[in-house]
């Protein structure tokens, strides 16, 4: 079964006066729940192929919290994630979908967007938690019984929605 892991990143501070929102940094409590994220993908065995990663500094920065925990395979930096809407991101998430289990590390509205679009069934518990919304440092585990390359509305199967300790 391919996986698709959806985790937005990690709590960052707020931009200040003259600095572009794409350059916001982790809060020293993003960067703990980063980690935390990736001490928990590895202890329940969540390995990605291949890790798709925003440009934004934030993305970043939780892409390098949660590689010092876990395994994140491949990793490519996408502009797009920065940019796209949930629609994007699924053309994005089927183009690499090849690659089997993929980790995608973006922003809100589209990483929770996403992730109710795909889950057409799944456990109860991480469907309640998700409709509480996508807080940062969320992780989303979504099967697919075919490829993610041709991931569709509704033919996941949400198996896991984790979200850090705090929130």
């Amino acid at each position: 079964m391919a996986r698709l892991f959806l985790l937005r990143h990690a709590k960052a501070g707020w931009a200040q006066p003259g600095m572009r929102d794409f350059d916001r940094a982790l809060e020293p409590s993003g960067a703990a729940d980063a980690e935390a994220m990736g001490e928990a993908m590895r202890t329940h065995g969540y390995v990605p192929d291949l890790t798709l990663c925003s440009t934004a500094a934030r993305a970043r920065q939780t892409l390098e919290g949660v590689a010092g925990r876990a395994d994140t395979g491949r990793v490519v930096f996408l502009e797009e994630l920065y940019s796209e809407d949930a629609a994007g991101y699924l053309a994005i998430i089927r183009t690499h979908g090849s690659a089997g289990s993929l980790l995608v590390i973006g922003h809100n509205p589209m990483m929770e967007d996403l992730a109710v679009e795909m889950s057409g069934r799944g456990e109860e518990e991480a469907k309640a938690q998700l409709r509480h919304g996508f807080p940062a440092s969320g992780l989303a585990v979504i099967g697919f019984e075919g490829g993610i390359a041709a991931a569709a509305p509704g033919t996941g199967r949400l198996e896991a929605f984790l979200r850090p300790a705090r929130r």
